[in-house]
């Protein structure tokens, strides 16, 4: 059974805030359709992927998939991901705002991911000043 404090410490060692932001800008095409996709995920090596299946059980929601790597000297892993909106906003954000994350680098990356949800909660990324003011705050994330 894992509990709170094990799994502020697993995602302090091993676990990432994130919002991917489309920008328009960009030389290459972006194949998204959404213009900002907030996640929080934490990828381990294959032989330890059951700590994520219960990861998932723990908060009820997200999904385990496995990411095959294909550079040398690196192994496959596993991935629990959570990103759809409504849980991160309900469950994720909850748990470490209660449970406090320990690394400085990982609470400022936590506290700008909860900006960010809040600015797309209330559709700044709808538009294009929004959605560059958005980039501007993801590029203060580690």
């Amino acid at each position: 059974m894992i509990d709170p404090d094990y799994i502020v410490g697993l995602v302090d060692g091993e676990g990432s805030f994130t919002v991917f932001i489309r920008n328009n800008n960009q030389q290459r095409p972006v194949k998204r359709r959404v213009y900002a996709e907030p996640r929080f995920y934490i990828k381990l090596i294959e032989k330890d992927k059951d700590i994520l299946y219960k990861l998932k059980e723990f908060f009820g929601c997200g999904s385990v998939y496995f990411q095959k790597d294909v550079r040398p000297n690196h192994q496959n892993c596993y991935r629990y991901e959570v990103f759809n909106r409504t849980e991160l906003e309900k469950i994720i954000i909850p748990f470490f705002k209660k449970h406090q994350l320990r690394f400085v680098s990982k609470k400022k990356d936590f506290k700008i991911f909860c900006d960010l949800m809040g600015r797309i909660k209330k559709g700044e990324h709808l538009t294009e000043k929004g959605l560059i003011n958005l980039l501007k705050i993801k590029s203060k994330m580690h």
